[in-house]
């Protein structure tokens, strides 16, 4: 088995076993928590997606790593109407297709797609969440490259990721990459970056800050989140603040969302 493989066994195996947020989330923080996380991303990609001049009821979109149809349905919420999704694995896939009849649903690995769509097919391609799970490098870049042949010329790509200003942390199943790194692949692959806000400021790991604070406040919230009943009174404590900061803040320690053109 080789270790591409590997990693679509475990997501396989995770998402069968786990079809909500907090299996495609947080898992340490358990679901209620999740479900204000989730909130909090909802409201800044309807916000953020929302602002760009155009008509999604019109537009072709894709969802890359669709997971449970978070982003689906947020597509939904804006107005698209020709949304398809793709995921790794063929447990979201047959759900998918399930919760959303109607719409196209193929199991594709975004790195080596293998012509299952046409070129410039899509006006936009949404990957939430999804690329700092490429943990080998040439393989992201594949998977930016292959994003880019699916948008059309003056399309968007919209992504989430932990874009750091310090040099890459490395782990099995996900590698957070400094925004100098992401930025220059984005670029060979064809896309000017329009817009970058933060897409969770405390409700995450704080994947870019440093060391100490990292740990107490990693810490902090897992021991908040020990129990279900727990983790939501903490989910709803932090929410409000947590809408406020994304607003208010031009970068964040963890997760930030992204949008790009097709040039």
């Amino acid at each position: 088995m080789t270790f591409h493989d590997e990693r679509r066994a475990f997501w396989e195996e995770r998402l069968d076993a786990d079809w909500t947020e907090t299996g495609v989330g947080y898992r340490a923080l358990g679901r209620s928590f999740n479900e204000w996380m989730y909130r909090v991303r909802q409201e800044v990609f309807a916000e953020r997606v929302g602002a760009l001049a155009v008509d999604w009821s019109r537009a072709r979109v894709l969802d890359v790593g669709s997971g449970t149809g978070f982003y689906v349905r947020a597509w939904q919420r804006l107005g698209a109407v020709a949304v398809t999704g793709c995921d790794l694995t063929e447990a979201a896939v047959v759900r998918l297709r399930e919760r959303f009849p109607g719409l196209r649903f193929e199991r594709v690995d975004i790195a080596d797609p293998q012509g299952v769509f046409d070129e410039a097919e899509f006006d936009a391609v949404s990957c939430m969440d999804v690329l700092f799970h490429i943990t080998d490098d040439e393989r992201y870049a594949a998977a930016v490259k292959s994003i880019a042949h699916l948008v059309r010329s003056g399309g968007y790509f919209v992504f989430s990721e932990n874009f750091l200003h310090r040099p890459a942390q490395r782990g099995v199943n996900q590698v957070n990459r400094p925004l100098e790194w992401i930025t220059a692949r984005l670029d060979e692959a064809g896309f000017d970056v329009v817009h970058r806000s933060p897409f969770l400021m405390l409700m995450n790991a704080q994947v870019d800050a440093g060391p100490v604070w990292r740990k107490l406040w990693g810490g902090l919230l897992r021991a908040v989140t020990l129990t279900e009943p727990t983790g939501w009174l903490a989910g709803a404590a932090l929410y409000p603040l947590e809408r406020h900061l994304v607003r208010t803040r031009m970068e964040s320690p963890t997760t930030e969302i992204m949008i790009c053109r097709r040039r």
